[in-house]
């Protein structure tokens, strides 16, 4: 197997992140020499992170499973019929699990 194309890819995602960090830290020193407080950069989402995970998992759970199938019963491909699969359900399950913490999710509190 070759893997040559994780170089370039963890290339630019080093680039990135180091970018990032730069101008995070360059905005929050700006809003602390404004005098604001920088805690708005802080997400103060109370979901738990298991569900997304468990979803995601159950949906490509169901991906392979109904990829086999396809490609058992069709003239689909293993690898189509697979990838298809895993990315419509595993997709399927964070879509059902941002609609689950949009609807549980507390109306934010007014000062």
């Amino acid at each position: 197997m070759n893997n040559e194309f994780l170089i370039p890819i963890s290339f630019f995602a080093l680039v990135y992140g180091i970018v990032y960090l730069f101008v995070r830290r360059k905005e929050r020193l700006a809003l602390i020499q404004q005098g604001i407080d920088a805690s708005i950069f802080e997400s103060h989402k109370n979901q738990p992170s298991s569900l997304k995970w468990g979803l995601l998992l159950v949906g490509i759970g169901i991906g392979i499973i109904l990829g086999k199938i396809l490609a058992v019963y069709t003239t689909l491909d293993e690898e189509p019929a697979f990838f298809s699969m895993i990315c419509l359900f595993g997709g399927l399950g964070l879509i059902f699990y941002h609609i689950l913490a949009k609807k549980y999710e507390e109306p934010p509190h007014k000062n």
